[in-house]
């Protein structure tokens, strides 16, 4: 991050809402999740108001987010990249197959792999195509809820270092990126590609639960950050660790899993649920299926 461009940037947000996002300065959607009889947070050394003081320099403040829930709205970005596949028929009956047989293989040993964790439909298909689907998608067809992205803007702004720690796939990650006010950097789930198709796997972990804390710490070691100043955004339990990695934690429409524990570790929680584009996924076939023609 340039200091030119975080001053080119903030010129062309000076006077506007992005410099003071809602829930930066105490508006109202942020909100204390308070239980009576609840315990004190187990970490000292965690902030629950967003504008808490800090006296460490902006560069060493990092800014984590995961995307899916807690950036954009349902359904998640692979889903809407499958839609896609589908209705340019990119994506048929044998790659349906392959994913099929590697989900029957591993889903009593480990469900999650079976399922989420399980790239098999993308076997052989052209790494170009998250490329292609980048170059169809209308500026804003991708439905961010608009206080996260003044959040990131926000960020960015004071100077601090913007993620996407996300579970998605790097390849789309990259094009949500492309849709965002601000540079982020990417912390996602590689594809294994050879001759420029994808083999149907992944290199390193599928990034969620523990796999997202250890990528918040290797981001601080490599950056120079400090955790215990820096903020995280999650909207599941998946996200946990994560959260737990940094001093100021907040759960954004968090799930029902997630609820029991930003209580009793006094996050606070977001609701950021005013994304304006409706039943993407249909709207996305349609797109696609007019654009192929």
């Amino acid at each position: 991050m340039t200091t030119p461009l975080r001053q080119k940037f903030l010129g062309q947000l000076r006077g506007r809402s992005f410099l003071a996002p809602s829930g930066v300065e105490g508006s109202s959607d942020i909100r204390p999740l308070k239980q009576e009889g609840a315990s004190a947070p187990e970490e000292p050394r965690v902030y629950t108001e967003p504008g808490a003081p800090s006296s460490a320099s902006p560069e060493k403040i990092g800014a984590f987010f995961d995307l899916d829930g807690t950036l954009l709205a349902p359904p998640s970005l692979e889903w809407r990249f499958v839609a896609y596949l589908l209705a340019r028929d990119e994506m048929g009956g044998a790659e349906i197959a392959h994913w099929l047989a590697r989900c029957a293989k591993t889903l009593l040993r480990d469900p999650l792999a079976a399922t989420s964790g399980n790239k098999a439909y993308l076997a052989g298909l052209r790494e170009s195509l998250a490329a292609d689907w980048e170059a169809l998608l209308a500026p804003g067809s991708l439905p961010f809820f608009p206080a996260g992205v003044e959040r990131i803007a926000w960020h960015f702004a004071q100077g601090h270092r913007v993620f996407l720690v996300t579970g998605t796939l790097e390849p789309l990650a990259r094009v949500a990126a492309l849709h965002l006010p601000t540079p982020v950097e990417i912390c996602a789930t590689a594809l294994e590609s050879r001759d420029g198709r994808w083999t149907g796997q992944i290199v390193g972990p599928h990034l969620r639960g523990e796999a997202k804390g250890r990528a918040v710490r290797a981001a601080a070691a490599r950056f120079g950050l400090l955790l215990w100043e820096s903020y995280a955004y999650g909207n599941s339990a998946a996200d946990l660790p994560m959260l737990d990695a940094v001093g100021r934690r907040f759960a954004v429409n968090p799930r029902e899993a997630l609820r029991p524990f930003a209580r009793r570790k006094n996050f606070r929680i977001c609701m950021w649920d005013d994304a304006t584009v409706p039943n993407p996924v249909a709207s996305s076939l349609q797109h696609f299926s007019e654009e192929s023609r």
